[in-house]
């Protein structure tokens, strides 16, 4: 036995349901295309957190024990 809900007459409930789909619908669609994505102004986490490369050791000068 198929489930069926009326309010009041039959047609009345599916051109409720078309009525609300099409302004869902249109509200949908124009919410969709006023959305912007933000361009990203910050830099990332890693962007932060990354040191810079060390710089090369210098072979001229003594260090630790072995400065001879």
């Amino acid at each position: 036995m198929p489930c069926v809900s009326t309010c009041g007459e039959g047609t009345r409930l599916p051109r409720s349901f078309a009525a609300v789909i099409a302004v869902v619908t249109e509200a949908y669609e124009r919410e969709a295309s006023a959305a912007v994505a933000e361009e990203e102004a910050r830099p990332s986490a890693w962007q932060v957190s990354a040191r810079a490369l060390r710089a090369p050791l210098r072979r001229d000068i003594a260090w630790g024990r072995f400065a001879g």
